[in-house]
């Protein structure tokens, strides 16, 4: 499916309305969130819990589109969230460069969604990476407008 950056998408479920109706069984995890503020904007590079962090950068919608998202990208990672689109660039590449510069992080992964304006987040993060001279270990991830893993 591909999506205009101005139109919006309606996503009809892929099943049939039989299978939509049948029951679910959901199971209730806890939180795995181990910090707040989780907002790039408002984690200061100073914040103590980015010492030696496996860094999860995410783009805002991310975790309401994958249902899994928890338990499949945040357990154990320092998450900090975005929107590239509408957030300030410039902003975030210097904020993860200080962090970069500053925190040894361990690992970084990004989790982005399949729209065109999402593919800014690893760009950034490759951009502070090469400004604070750091050549840390890098991971993407893309999810699909249905919450599908793609990458």
């Amino acid at each position: 499916m591909r999506l205009s950056l101005h139109h919006a998408a309606d996503l009809c479920p892929l099943s049939s309305c039989q299978e939509a109706n049948q029951p679910k069984t959901q199971t209730v995890q806890g939180s795995a969130l181990s910090h707040w503020p989780v907002q790039i904007k408002l984690v200061p590079p100073t914040a103590p819990f980015l010492k030696n962090a496996n860094l999860l950068v995410v783009a805002d919608c991310t975790p309401l589109a994958y249902p899994n998202f928890h338990q499949d990208f945040l357990q154990g990672k320092v998450v900090m969230m975005g929107c590239p689109k509408f957030d300030d660039v410039q902003e975030y590449v210097q904020k993860f460069t200080d962090i970069f510069s500053t925190d040894n992080i361990n690992s970084v992964t990004t989790v982005v969604m399949e729209v065109p304006c999402c593919a800014g987040l690893p760009w950034i993060v490759k951009q502070a990476m090469e400004k604070a001279g750091k050549n840390i270990p890098l991971a993407e991830r893309v999810i699909g407008v249905r919450g599908n893993l793609l990458k």
